[in-house]
Parts: structure tokens; C-alpha cells; sequence
């Protein structure tokens, strides 16, 4: 019986002679620019400013990877625990490992950080992992799957660049970065080959390790489909199944095995670790891939059309089909093209099962929840299942896309002349439209001296906190996050934005906010709507006990933040005297009004 390699390849690429060396390394090295030349336009309004400018359509996400690539560079230059930080959400602190803190980039980064700030570091990742993760698709393609550079490059170009990609760039580097995946589903296939075993499964385990560091969800999302593939394909070549599984499952062992070791005190940090947390803070069926989706064109596609966008999508983020109907017709094709084909059969049918799976729990067709029960339905409330934001399933077909348009364009040449000019005619209307435009921006406000100038050193001592207004939240205090952020992390902040426990002990449930607190939630609503809200000493004593817990040394408003006079007439009341004027800012300084235990 045939392998995948057979299965999928009539031959692997031709050896290179000496003569063709030089052209084949030209056209490699051209390819792999264009990807990154494309990484650049996609970025290039972030690139013109890093640390002035932030992602139009994911501002919140944007503050939080700033915050965990300073957290990287005090790891490597201050010697700080790379899986818990007590510098954000003092006193309780943020477990590091339970959020989606990069470290296998944040860390080999923090020289750049170091030098140049948070911002200029996040703008290069962004960039790089798009041009990486098409570089790495075209690698694995070029070298074991098809046989001419240009059908690789097809295929790195979709699997780099495509909606999803472009859409996560919005701020999830965690996503963009996608450059070890294809790495893993090979060595996942090659361990049915003899003499695999120890060496292939202590190579795949070092991935996943890698991948964890990178983010858990992509791969779980990777071994998923890996189990469906190797479901399908085994139900098509059962012979081949019966020759292998032994070495395979045993090489799956050693991998499991290598990961465990070196994993299991940073797991033990994410699942039994301070400021752990269990499930999400939405059920898992509330964002979900509608059926429309994969029509239509998304936001940041050359066709895209933002009304229509937005009544199909979860956010700018979640675009992760919209791949247009000119390319669903391409699909169609290129299936028909490969259908002989085992493994290109197999990987259509994981892909449809993850699309079914992004759909949901219910049928959502042009943003209505139409109530028709969906297969997911039966999973939504596994474990780890339940933890994913279900619409990103469709992450994986937007990748096996890249992969079955490579083969196809791969095989066309043994078409007839006129299938093989429709083919490609088809395959240039297919992809165009979907082409990326480059992100949008907005400038931020910038750094009040206070800050920019450090001026703050003189008034926050170590073993306090600088309370920035409103309090940094998900939904609020934005600017104090990109203080906290672009400073290096040079003072403690209470509260801010990541995942950890509601309320502990009594809750546990992971939530975007920390516990609850009286005058962060006054100081937030206030702020949000501009209302003055009936003051008592009630108040007044809270925000004493708030700013004792909180340790604080000073209160920080911003003189360009939204309602700043209210603010400051709240805050004067609760506080009990007038701000200075320090720095750009308005500051109270609080020292001598509380004494934090510990």
C-alpha cells in the first residue's frame, strides 16, 4: 500500500544538480521575501509609529501583549518568574501560564524590548509570524508534498495570509504565530515510518512544548484535526493502518512523554497555580462561525465590505472563514482533482468537521440563531472543549485550504490545455479578492511626562502601586495599561486586563476582570457614561479600603481622559483633598492616608 507521501505525490522534487542550485535558491529566496514584503503592507501603518499607534480594531489586545512582552524582558533582565507576575493586579497578582503570555517569543525578544520598548517588539512578531508561518507551510510543502516551487508558494501565501491570519493580526500574536504547526502535523505523519520512534517522538514532543509557549489553543486545534485525518485516512487504507500503528502509537508515547517532562511544573503553574481559574467566562456556544461567513469577503480582504462583515462576524478579530464564494468554488474543484487521492480525500473531510464544529451548537445563518441543533452540541461542555472560543475551529479548514490548493495547483498541469488555463484563471479570481489590505490604526495619546519622564520614581515606592483612572479593566483604563505596558513595568498596577478567577475563593470561573471591587466599579461606570453617581461616606471609606488593598501610593488621572472633570470631583470627594498638578497628570498622592499590611 502507498504512503502519504505517495498517496499525495506522484515523486518527491527532482534532486538538485549543481546547475540548478543557484535558480532554485533565487527563486526560494525571492518567494520568502514576497511573504515578507506582504507581512509589512499588512502592518505597515502599526510599523510608522510602534509605540504611538495601536490596532484600530483590537485596542484592548493590543495593551495586553504590550504588558506580556515587558513581562519577557524583565524575565531575561530582571530575573522575574516567567509564569506569574505580582506587578499587575496587586496583591493578588496574574498567573502568567493561565494566560496567553508568548513566552517562547516574549523571551528570545526581550534584548528588543530591552532597547526599543514593547511596542516596536509586537509591530516585529506580528509582522514576522505572518511571514513565518507562510515560510513554514511553503518549507513542509516544498519538500515533501508537491513538487514545484511555485504550487508551495500558493500554499504558504493562503496558509500565511489568509482571512483568519490577517484578521488575528488584529493583536493576537498568539494566533498569527503559527509557524511550528506545520512542523507538527509532519512529524505526527512521519511516525509510522521505521526507526522513528525515539527520534521522531522526542522531535515532535520538543514541538509541542514549543507550541505551548506559543499558544494551547492552536494546538489543540492542530491535534484535533490530526485525530480526524488519521480517523479518515485509516477508514480509506486500512492495510496501511495495520503496517504502522504499533511504531506510530509508540512514537506518539515518547512524544507525550517528552512533553509531560519538561511541561509539567509550567502546567502545574496554569492549572493548581496562584490565580488559576477554570472555564471561560461566556458559555462555549456564544461565538460561532455563521453559515453565511464562508461566503462572504472579510473586512480586511480587498473585497471586503465592513457592514456586511459585521453582521456575520464576532468582531474584527474573529473573521475566521470569509473566504468568498468565487474560492468555495475553487474548493470544489480542486476536491474533484484530488478525490483519488487518500490523504487529499482525508483532509477534506477534516476540514469540513471542524467547519461543522465552528458553527456551533446551533445553526447561525445571516446572524439570526436559527435553533437547528448542530453536532457540536453533543462536545460543548467536554473538557478543554469548553474552554475555546468555538468559531475558531474554523482556523483549521482556513489552513487545510492552503494545503488542497497547493496539491491541486500542483496537479494541473496534467490537465487539457483549456481545463489547465480554467483552472488557473479560476484560481487568480479565487484569490485576489481575498488578498489583505493593510490594518488600520489610531494614534494614541501619548505619554504625559509623568510618565514618559519617569517623574513617577519619586512618588511610587517598590512595594506600592500607582492607580491609574479609570482602573485598568477590560473595558476601561486602556491608557493605564499602555503606562504600565511602555514603562517597562517599572511600577505595580492594581487590577488590568487578563484571564484569571472572578471572585475567589467563592468563584473560581476564569474572567477578563479581576474580583470585584467597590470604587473600581465606581470609578468605571462613572467614567463610562458620565453620570455623577450619589456620593456618601460609605463611599468614602470604600475607597480607603480599596486603596489600602490595592497598596497604593498615588491616584494618577489623565487630563485627556473622557470625563475628566467628573473624575476628578469624585475622586477629590473620595480622597478628601484637591490633586496636584505633577507631570501632565493630576495626582493624589495617598501615602500618608493608608498602610497596607504585608
Amino acid at each position: 500500500m502507498p504512503t502519504v507521501e505517495q498517496e499525495v505525490i506522484a515523486k518527491r522534487p527532482e534532486p538538485l544538480t549543481d546547475a540548478s542550485r543557484p535558480f532554485y535558491a533565487r527563486r526560494s529566496l525571492w518567494g520568502l521575501l514576497s511573504y515578507l514584503a506582504l507581512a509589512v503592507v499588512v502592518m505597515i501603518q502599526l510599523w510608522i509609529s510602534p509605540s504611538g499607534r495601536v490596532l484600530a480594531a483590537n485596542d484592548n489586545d493590543h495593551g495586553f501583549f504590550l504588558f506580556v512582552l515587558a513581562h519577557g524582558e524583565r524575565v531575561v533582565f530582571h530575573g522575574d518568574n516567567p509564569f506569574f507576575t505580582g506587578r499587575m493586579n496587586v496583591p493578588d497578582g496574574v498567573n502568567l501560564m493561565a494566560n496567553t503570555s508568548v513566552l517562547a517569543l516574549s523571551v528570545p525578544f526581550a534584548p528588543i524590548t530591552h532597547f526599543f520598548g514593547p511596542g516596536l517588539t509586537l509591530v516585529l512578531l506580528l509582522t514576522l509570524s505572518l511571514a513565518g508561518t507562510a515560510a513554514a507551510w511553503w518549507w513542509v510543502l516544498r519538500q515533501f508534498l508537491v513538487r514545484t516551487q511555485r504550487a508551495a508558494w500558493i500554499g504558504g501565501l493562503w496558509c500565511g495570509f489568509a482571512p483568519a491570519m490577517v484578521s488575528h493580526a488584529n493583536g493576537h500574536v498568539n494566533f498569527v504565530a503559527q509557524f511550528v504547526v506545520p512542523f507538527i502535523v509532519w512529524q505526527v505523519l512521519r511516525l509510522r515510518e521505521p526507526g522513528r520512534i525515539v527520534r521522531g517522538g522526542v522531535i515532535l514532543g520538543l514541538l509541542i512544548v514549543m507550541q505551548v509557549f506559543l499558544n494551547e489553543e492552536v494546538l489543540l486545534f492542530t491535534a484535533l484535526t490530526l485525530l480526524v485525518f488519521i480517523v479518515a485516512y485509516g477508514a480509506f487504507a486500512r492495510e496501511v493502518v495495520k503496517a504502522a500503528w504499533r511504531r506510530f502509537v509508540l512514537g506518539l508515547g515518547v512524544a507525550a512523554g517528552t512533553a509531560l517532562v519538561l511541561l509539567a511544573y509550567p502546567l502545574w503553574w496554569q492549572f493548581a497555580g496562584p490565580q488559576s481559574y477554570t472555564g471561560q467566562p461566556f458559555e462555549p456556544g456564544k461565538f460561532v462561525t455563521d453559515l453565511l461567513a464562508v461566503g462572504a469577503y472579510a473586512r480586511q480582504s480587498l473585497a471586503g465590505n465592513g457592514v456586511v462583515a459585521r453582521a456575520l462576524s464576532v468582531s474584527p478579530t474573529e473573521d475566521d472563514s470569509f473566504w468568498g464564494l468565487p474560492l468555495l468554488v475553487m474548493l470544489v474543484v480542486a476536491a474533484v482533482m484530488l478525490w483519488r487521492t487518500i490523504a487529499a480525500r482525508a483532509a477534506v473531510i477534516a476540514g469540513v468537521v471542524l467547519l461543522v464544529a465552528s458553527l456551533g451548537p446551533r445553526l447561525r445563518v445571516a446572524g439570526h440563531d436559527t435553533g437547528f441543533p448542530m453536532p457540536f452540541a453533543l462536545v460543548q461542555h467536554v473538557p478543554i472543549i469548553d474552554l475555546v472560543s468555538v468559531t475558531r475551529f474554523a482556523m483549521v479548514p482556513s489552513t487545510i485550504i492552503g494545503v488542497l490548493l497547493a496539491l491541486a495547483w500542483d496537479r494541473a498541469p496534467e490537465l487539457p490545455h483549456r481545463r489547465r488555463v480554467a483552472f488557473w484563471a479560476g484560481m487568480v479570481v479565487a484569490l485576489v479578492p481575498v488578498l489583505p489590505k493593510p490594518l488600520p490604526v489610531v494614534d494614541a495619546p501619548p505619554l504625559p511626562p509623568f510618565i514618559a519622564q519617569r517623574m513617577w520614581e519619586q512618588y511610587v515606592p517598590d512595594d506600592r502601586t500607582l492607580v491609574s483612572v479609570p482602573v485598568p479593566e477590560v473595558t476601561s483604563g486602556r491608557t493605564g495599561m499602555r503606562w504600565f505596558a511602555l514603562s517597562g513595568l517599572g511600577f505595580a498596577v492594581p487590577r488590568g486586563y487578563f484571564m484569571g478567577p472572578a471572585n475567589p475563593p467563592v468563584n473560581r470561573t476564569g474572567s477578563w476582570n479581576a474580583a470585584p471591587r467597590a470604587t473600581a466599579d465606581l470609578l468605571r461606570i462613572a467614567g463610562a457614561y458620565g453620570r455623577m453617581p450619589e456620593l456618601s461616606e460609605i463611599d468614602r471609606r470604600a475607597a480607603l479600603a480599596d486603596l489600602t488593598y490595592w497598596r497604593a501610593a498615588v491616584v494618577v488621572l489623565d487630563p485627556a481622559t473622557a470625563n475628566h472633570d467628573l473624575l476628578r470631583t469624585i475622586l477629590t470627594y473620595l480622597i478628601g483633598s484637591a490633586p496636584q498638578q505633577v507631570g501632565g497628570v493630576e495626582l493624589w498622592d495617598v501615602k500618608g492616608l493608608i498602610h497596607p499590611a504585608g
